[in-house]
């Protein structure tokens, strides 16, 4: 079953950017294969727009917490693929601890699930 773009979750402000440092950990990747592991990866539910994406690419590389260079993608075309710095791997460590703490006592004040009556 596919999840229509109407039901997608948006992306909360300040998220992109580490799930695109998280997707980057597992190795480089262009954009479009950074885009497409965040909504295989997310079960289909976050879609990444590309005018969210590049502009954030650009953001994270002049912080330099990715490094980017030209190269050939699988359908051969020329890409750029971008790579998680030192840098960039330490700021993951802290953003991943926060967003953690985030969603668990987000889960504790709303409780569990329970079934509509």
């Amino acid at each position: 079953m596919s999840t229509r773009d109407s039901d997608r979750l948006p992306l909360m402000q300040g998220t992109l950017d580490v799930l695109i440092l998280r997707t980057l950990l597992f190795g480089p990747q262009h954009g479009q294969g950074i885009a497409r592991a965040i909504k295989e990866s997310s079960a289909h539910e976050l879609l990444v727009e590309h005018g969210a994406l590049y502009p954030a690419l650009q953001r994270l590389e002049e912080r330099r917490w990715i490094s980017a260079r030209w190269g050939t993608s699988s359908n051969n075309r020329k890409a750029r693929f971008y790579s998680l710095t030192k840098s960039g791997r330490e700021r993951l460590v802290r953003e991943s601890s926060k967003w953690r703490r985030l969603a668990a006592a987000m889960s504790r004040v709303l409780g569990p699930e329970t079934e509509p009556s």
